[in-house]
């Protein structure tokens, strides 16, 4: 059965890569049929992701995001879900293009990533872990929807300045409805965050005894929650619209992708097994 939960991941990782693909065409000579055709590869590739979790699931006995490869792979499978959620409620086709080589990206990570299924280890034999867990990887696609949309948003301004606009200018969406569709996103992401925070701390305090370790991932996710905080209050009482919240937005995603993958890489802090 793990055998299978392979196939199907691989397969997913497939589809992703030829929605990035598609993506990037579109950018430069998109159609109507290169758009349905990046959406198309993005649902078949969403529909293998998930059975692939659910083999993991079933196999494992618990939510499959105890290692590193499973993280990856969830948080993938949650912006892969609201990109799909945007796509339906807003019709923004050139959204895929800037956000599925990120998803690509994450998943490409994934498969390089051990992915031995083991027994929970007695820390992560709490059901704060899953509900820490699950409301980060949702706030965090939150926020990478929101990236993307910042970076639409700063071609499009770049486009709205300039005296010759390109192709992209009539195709992407005006500033004002990205401007609010990103306001949006961080709305939905920021208490998402919060939450995932305030379990983080309940669970660190049975856990280890206490709220806060100093770990570096708690550093750099209450450091994104300034930026987010930043963002939402310059908004409400000082008006900040526009290129401000795109760029925090992009800063704000960085961050996340170097707490998530930094983490790893020097293998340092408590969140070393995610």
């Amino acid at each position: 059965m793990n055998m299978t939960a392979t196939i199907f991941f691989e397969l997913a990782l497939t589809f992703y890569f030829a929605a990035a693909i598609i993506g990037i065409v579109e950018l430069f000579k998109g159609t109507k049929t290169t758009a349905r055709m990046m959406l198309l590869s993005v649902i078949l590739g969403f529909a293998l992701h998930t059975i692939s979790i659910i083999y993991r699931y079933v196999i494992a006995g618990h939510i499959p995001i105890s290692n590193p490869h499973e993280a990856t792979s969830f948080f993938s499978w949650c912006t892969v879900l609201l990109f799909l959620l945007l796509e339906f409620r807003y019709k923004i086709g050139l959204l895929g293009s800037f956000i599925m080589p990120v998803i690509f990206m994450l998943m490409l990570s994934s498969s390089m990533l051990p992915r031995e299924i083991r027994p929970l280890s007695p820390v992560l034999q709490s059901y704060w872990f899953g509900i820490h867990a699950i409301l980060a990887f949702l706030g965090n696609a939150a926020f990478a929807m929101a990236f993307g949309i910042g970076m639409m948003y700063l071609v499009q301004e770049h486009y709205v300045k300039s005296r010759h606009p390109g192709g992209l200018f009539q195709r992407l969406p005006s500033l004002q409805s990205l401007d609010e569709i990103n306001y949006r996103l961080i709305t939905i992401g920021f208490p998402l965050l919060t939450l995932a925070i305030i379990t983080g701390a309940i669970w660190a305090d049975k856990a280890w005894g206490g709220y806060l370790r100093g770990d570096p991932r708690e550093v750099l996710s209450i450091a994104t929650w300034l930026i987010y905080a930043i963002v939402l209050h310059a908004r409400l009482i000082a008006g900040w619209r526009g290129r401000r919240a795109a760029v925090l937005s992009v800063i704000g995603f960085l961050i996340i992708l170097i707490s998530f993958f930094g983490i790893k890489l020097f293998k340092k802090g408590l969140h070393v097994f995610l």
